[in-house]
């Protein structure tokens, strides 16, 4: 809220987000990114709109898709157009809904402004603070079976579009977060807990997690390389390996490779 002097008319300002849980979903800036990738069929055409990099806007629709119970876009394999990205009609259905709810919204402002305008007073407004962390990889899900052992539990976590995470974490842990099957929680890994391979789905490797993809996204720096893999669900998980490691494994767009993650890794939350 803002107050332009005394002798001047109080005006009331705000904007709108819509929160799954306790975390930041979709907001004015969300919403623009989804609008102009419905107009251009581009997501680099889309970033240049908004004013955001290629990469900043392609982790944001991540990041949309992770949380949302349907994708809003699928990204179209190349061809003579060169590919593109285009909204679903979920992603079409939300920025239509977000319209009516940021309409609503403006005229609660307006009635506020008028009712703070003719008083002496300061109404003081209080904003829910959303969930913030640092981990590259966020994914909403439900428990599907909770298994208890002597000291530790193993939680399987059901993702959207099929696709499952394991957790390992403490009985006491089990309990302070309330955990039951059923349960909707958050699963958080660091991309640096993340390992990148090829041909692994029958390898017998030890991790309680080997999820098969493809590579959508490679971004090299000085030392490591962020490497983005879309899962069969539609979900997107972030790797940073060494640049040699990449080499190495000769990483390509649109190859199909496994992200690979100890149980022990995967964090839970609860809102």
């Amino acid at each position: 809220m803002s107050m332009n002097g005394s002798r001047q008319k109080m005006e009331v300002a705000g904007t709108v987000s819509l929160c799954k849980e306790e975390r930041e979903y979709l907001g004015d800036d969300r919403i623009r990114l989804l609008e102009m990738i419905d107009e251009h069929g581009s997501i680099t055409k889309a970033a240049k709109a908004v004013g955001i990099s290629y990469k900043t806007a392609w982790d944001t629709m991540d990041a949309i898709n992770n949380l949302s119970d349907r994708p809003l876009f699928v990204r179209m394999a190349g061809g003579k157009s060169g590919g593109g990205t285009r909204l679903t009609d979920e992603g079409r259905e939300v920025i239509n809904k977000y319209r009516v709810i940021r309409e609503e919204h403006e005229k609660f402002l307006a009635n506020i402004t008028k009712r703070v305008g003719s008083a002496q007073e300061l109404y003081k407004f209080i904003k829910r603070i959303a969930m913030k962390i640092s981990a590259r990889n966020i994914f909403s899900g439900t428990i599907a079976r909770l298994t208890r052992g002597a000291v530790n539990s193993e939680v399987v976590i059901s993702l959207k579009g099929g696709d499952s995470l394991v957790s390992v974490v403490t009985n006491e842990s089990v309990e302070g977060l309330g955990l039951r099957e059923g349960s909707e929680v958050y699963a958080i890994i660091k991309a640096s807990s993340v390992l990148i391979g090829k041909n692994l789905e029958e390898s017998g490797i030890s991790s309680g997690n080997i999820l098969a993809g493809r590579i959508v996204s490679l971004v090299e720096g000085a030392v490591n390389t962020e490497v983005t893999l879309e899962l069969s669900g539609g979900n997107t998980i972030s790797a940073v390996i060494t640049n040699s490691s990449a080499r190495k494994l000769a990483l390509r767009e649109g190859d199909a490779a496994c992200a690979v993650c100890k149980a022990s890794d995967v964090i839970l939350g609860v809102s």
